[in-house]
């Protein structure tokens, strides 16, 4: 167990890095809730689905506690990542910090928490949280890891991360340059989450649907052209085409977790995401007009649920 590890949030994703890093490393969890720490403390954490097996790892909820760091993994929601690695961020100052959050801008939060080296992460895995100490591997996909280009982060660190990550039994990929590999997935996350957020409906096959006039395969094939034009644009080279992975995707019935925020009431990721391209399209002069309208229509629809009764039109009377 040569390196250290600390995994920055504990949900699906973050139990799954977690689980599996802690067959080949000393893992440490950084979590929110001191009923979550307990329970990984004392239980420990089982991975079911795709591998089964049970690992011990520690966790806590107080900064003080943890040491110092070879590799970290903010595995936060974007929304997140500013509070979790503004209190933790100096125990990785010797190390490489990786950031998997979806959408564009959570590297740049965290080169400002700290001197580590920066990686950016980008994963399709999925998994079901069943409890704080079980979660379920089910989509066993990659995740590519690469330089953070303004902290100079070395391909050598980078290499290291996702041949610990795949000692571990997960699949990763180190590339030179994982910026095509955040935009694929910026790009069919923005396209898919903010049309399932506005309209209700779970990933499902009206996101791929062009047959009617009416079918929602338009707005999702202009939204995608229009996040590849700006990509583009950017000097990206996309690792895969988002045109696909909404058509599988399409399939799958899956509710996005834009959906489950808005839904539940919870501050979306839409800045990182649609968000993220309107602001980028912007600065180049592109236009983006359906990722920014997306974007300050979920903007609204979140500024709706703080909306006083009080401040609400008065039905007028004859």
């Amino acid at each position: 167990m040569g390196k250290r590890v600390c995994i920055i949030g504990c949900g699906a994703i973050g139990s799954l890095y977690a689980a599996h890093l802690a067959r080949v490393a000393e893992v440490w969890a950084w979590v929110r809730r001191p009923a979550h720490a307990e329970a990984l403390n004392r239980d420990g954490l089982r991975v079911s689905g795709r591998h089964n097996f049970s690992v011990r790892l520690r966790a806590t909820t107080k900064p003080d506690e943890l040491p110092e760091f070879d590799f970290g993994i903010v595995a936060t929601k974007a929304t997140q990542v500013a509070q979790a690695i503004g209190q933790v961020g100096g125990r990785f100052d010797q190390g490489a910090v990786a950031s998997a959050q979806n959408g564009l801008g959570s590297e740049e939060i965290v080169a400002a928490h700290t001197r580590a080296q920066v990686i950016r992460a980008t994963t399709f895995m999925s998994g079901t949280k069943h409890s704080d100490t079980h979660v379920q591997y089910e989509l066993d996909t990659a995740t590519w890891l690469g330089p953070f280009e303004p902290r100079g982060t070395p391909m050598a660190v980078v290499s290291e991360m996702a041949d610990l990550i795949s000692a571990g039994g997960l699949k990763a990929e180190a590339l030179e340059d994982a910026r095509g590999a955040q935009w694929s997935k910026l790009i069919f996350n923005a396209s898919v989450n903010g049309v399932s957020a506005l309209t209700g409906l779970p990933h499902s096959p009206h996101f791929a649907d062009r047959q009617q006039f009416s079918s929602l395969g338009h707005v999702l094939h202009a939204l995608l052209e229009e996040g590849k034009q700006v990509a583009l644009a950017s000097g990206v080279i996309l690792h895969e085409d988002p045109s696909i992975m909404n058509k599988i995707g399409a399939m799958t019935n899956h509710p996005p977790s834009m959906l489950y925020d808005v839904r539940h009431h919870l501050p979306t990721e839409v800045d990182f995401l649609s968000g993220a391209i309107a602001r980028e399209a912007e600065r180049l002069g592109v236009a983006a007009p359906l990722h920014t309208a997306i974007y300050r229509l979920v903007k609204a629809k979140e500024e709706s649920w703080s909306f006083a009764d009080e401040n609400r039109a008065v039905a007028a009377h004859d």
